[in-house]
């Protein structure tokens, strides 16, 4: 399984060439499925749209892939799997919007592709919320929707947290000082990444791409 972390998506030619990598072969030949879902967390229908318009300023959807479908994760419970199992073998990339990461790991529990991602020869492209939702957990800072088990917890793929657009000039609260306290509230690793930064993991080997800044934060020893 291959993942690509991003704060606001393609942004620079690091991170399209990461991505690139992760494909082995040129976007166009690539055959790709968007997802919107975590979009309806933040009840952001308009961001939905964007996204999946290629009109959302975190390129994504509109880099130039051989083929687009929409995988909506919110309706692949009521579903028979062998269905759609299939179609998303079949994608190259899955890109994922921004938005709530808590309940886009719910319904991906819901419907079983969280069990599915790491059977996948498959590319996973984050950003925000697409990202953080690969983390242990998101932490009460970046909680909106809130699970009915009432938690903070994503999927646990990865073993570090995520906070986004760090130093964002529209995003006073995501100072680089924020994440910081933010980090401090949890258990495990984080990292501050800013937009024009990206993660990249490989069956738990990670490399840091970025022609911005980030820093990584250790849990607090008690």
């Amino acid at each position: 399984m291959k993942l690509l972390l991003t704060s606001a998506g393609i942004k620079n030619a690091s991170i399209r060439e990461a991505l690139v990598g992760l494909l082995g072969k040129p976007i166009e030949e690539c055959d790709a499925l968007a997802i919107p879902t975590a979009s309806y967390g933040h009840l952001s229908f308009a961001g939905a749209r964007r996204f999946v318009a290629g009109e959302s300023h975190c390129p994504m959807v509109e880099l130039g892939w051989k083929s687009v479908g929409l995988l909506e994760v919110a309706a692949l419970a009521t579903l028979d799997p062998e269905t759609w199992i299939p179609k998303v073998q079949e994608a190259d990339v899955l890109l994922a919007n921004g938005g709530d990461s808590l309940y886009l790991a719910h319904h991906m529990r819901e419907s079983g592709l969280a069990d599915l991602l790491p059977t996948l020869d498959t590319v996973w492209v984050g950003f925000s919320g697409g990202s953080m939702v690969m983390t242990p957990r998101i932490g009460e800072d970046f909680k909106v929707w809130n699970p009915p088990d009432g938690s903070d917890e994503a999927l646990g793929i990865v073993d570090f947290s995520i906070g986004p657009h760090t130093d964002h000039p529209d995003l006073p609260d995501n100072s680089m000082a924020d994440m910081e306290r933010w980090a401090g509230t949890l258990d495990n690793p984080a990292c501050a990444i800013d937009d024009d930064t990206a993660i990249v993991w490989v069956d738990g080997e990670v490399e840091v791409v970025t022609e911005g800044h980030w820093k990584l934060f250790e849990p607090t020893a008690t």
